[in-house]
């Protein structure tokens, strides 16, 4: 049996009595943290405009995209908007070590918009995501992230097959149904690196993890129905993990498959940042709380990290607000004028902040000789006062990693926070259905009122720059 079809009836076989009581507690703390990852992304300029396209095609569905006011459609439309909002500003979840899978946007949104269309409840729900991510970490970690040395986009890449895996899973395909519906995933995977490149374009690393989603219900619904797809897709010579990756731990695919539980290495991020940036920035926290230092008291900045911290992410003057979101030195230079963890901080007025760019430019970054030849999210941030004081910060981990999760009352709070333009009461008692999911029958969820305000009016004003 090879690497495919072992994945493949592993996530068949799936029930949802038999997942232990701590992993169904990290599905729901990662459905609800996706789900209000997508109600503070619903209107963002990039947003509205995949929206309209969504309510374009038809909106004659089951499917709700997820927002106040906005229409139910078809399941893929669906799962386009919704995975599209959920990445729209860098605050959905993903795996550590990081394998380039961001399960929330690309396999939880499939699943429930398959789940409304079909009137599926929570405990269904909950078994389709462990199954999808028990099955899409795993190809990740077998990816050891070399799809994204070649230049791909890595969720755009591992997302059509935990979709797929978690919509089958819904659809109850048998194991050589959803033998196929993988084998079509591997076709529709795809997402190029060069927004990061070029400094243009970034609304389509936006698009990616959409079209993951998408991809995967159109997957399953063709397995379904008997389309095939090669059975060898991920490990075979033309397969995704030679194609996208050319080196990568084919064991990894189905290690402790059924055995341990890769659902609990999914974390939580505590910044509306790239992840390379979080260690950067919690390092600048603690400092300024230690040291009682102000930005402007700032001569110099070096970071040492890893390589892709010092190549990718190392954009000192950003053009707009999405790629000051994926630049390290701009996020470490807000951290020291603004609060970090607030997503309303990083706006179109923050970009053009003339004392953040310019902290930003006198930010230098390097690679630590720790981080040469290890897979680690660990920085160091070294800092140079104007008045020759050095203050230096390792930081590893920080709240949301698996070793550091949030509680129940942190979860609660970055929910609320993030949704606090709907209907308090309404969000309030959306979390509580959440955290009772597997004893919710329908999942029609988020018929909130109108925001008070919108939430993006300053993001509005960046997209002419984008």
């Amino acid at each position: 049996m090879n690497e495919t079809r072992q994945l493949a009836e592993y996530a068949a076989a799936v029930r949802y009595a038999d997942l232990p009581a701590h992993v169904v507690q990290r599905a729901k703390d990662v459905i609800a943290d996706t789900i209000a990852t997508v109600l503070f992304g619903h209107d963002l300029p990039w947003s509205r405009m995949i929206i309209a396209y969504a309510e374009s095609m038809g909106t004659r569905g089951k499917s709700r995209i997820l927002g106040p006011g906005l229409p139910a459609v078809r399941a893929p439309l669906a799962a386009l908007a919704n995975g599209a909002m959920a990445h729209a500003f860098e605050l959905d979840n993903l795996t550590w070590p990081n394998s380039g899978v961001h399960p929330g946007a690309t396999m939880f949104v499939p699943a429930l918009a398959v789940a409304q269309e079909r009137g599926i409840g929570g405990r269904e729900l909950i078994a389709a995501f462990v199954a999808g991510a028990e099955t899409m970490i795993r190809i990740g970690r077998a990816t050891k992230h070399n799809n994204e040395s070649r230049g791909f986009h890595a969720p755009g890449t591992t997302g059509p097959f935990g979709a797929a895996i978690a919509v089958g899973r819904l659809m109850r395909l048998d194991a050589d149904k959803m033998t196929n519906a993988i084998g079509i995933a591997g076709s529709l995977a795809g997402g190029l690196l060069e927004f990061a490149r070029s400094g243009t374009g970034a609304m389509v690393k936006r698009l990616h993890l959409g079209r993951a989603a998408e991809s995967g219900v159109m997957a399953a619904s063709l397995a379904a129905s008997g389309f095939t797809g090669p059975h060898s897709v991920l490990e075979g010579p033309f397969g995704y993990l030679n194609v996208f990756c050319g080196e990568h731990d084919l064991a990894a695919l189905t290690h402790g498959l059924g055995e341990e539980y890769a659902t609990l290495r999914i974390m939580l991020k505590r910044f509306p940042c790239h992840i390379t940036a979080h260690t950067s920035v919690q390092a600048v926290e603690d400092l300024r709380a230690e040291h009682k230092y102000s930005g402007d008291d700032v001569a110099s900045i070096n970071i040492a990290g890893t390589e892709k911290m010092a190549t990718i992410n190392n954009i000192p003057q950003p053009a707009d607000l999405m790629m000051a979101q994926y630049s390290i030195p701009f996020c470490v230079a807000l951290a020291h004028y603004k609060n970090p963890r607030d997503p309303r901080s990083f706006n179109a007025k923050a970009v053009g902040d003339g004392a953040i760019r310019a902290l930003a430019a006198r930010v230098t970054m390097s690679v630590a000789d720790e981080a040469r030849h290890a897979r680690t999210l660990a920085s160091t941030v070294t800092v140079t006062l104007k008045d020759g004081r050095v203050f230096s910060r390792r930081v590893a981990d920080f709240k949301g990693t698996p070793e550091s999760p949030l509680n129940a009352e942190e979860m609660r709070e970055k929910f609320l926070l993030l949704t606090r333009h709907c209907n308090a009461r309404e969000m309030a008692r959306l979390f509580e259905r959440l955290q009772d999911l597997e004893n919710e029958r329908t999942l029609d969820f988020v018929k909130a009122s109108a925001p008070k305000k919108r939430v993006a009016k300053h993001a509005r004003r960046s997209a002419s720059k984008t």
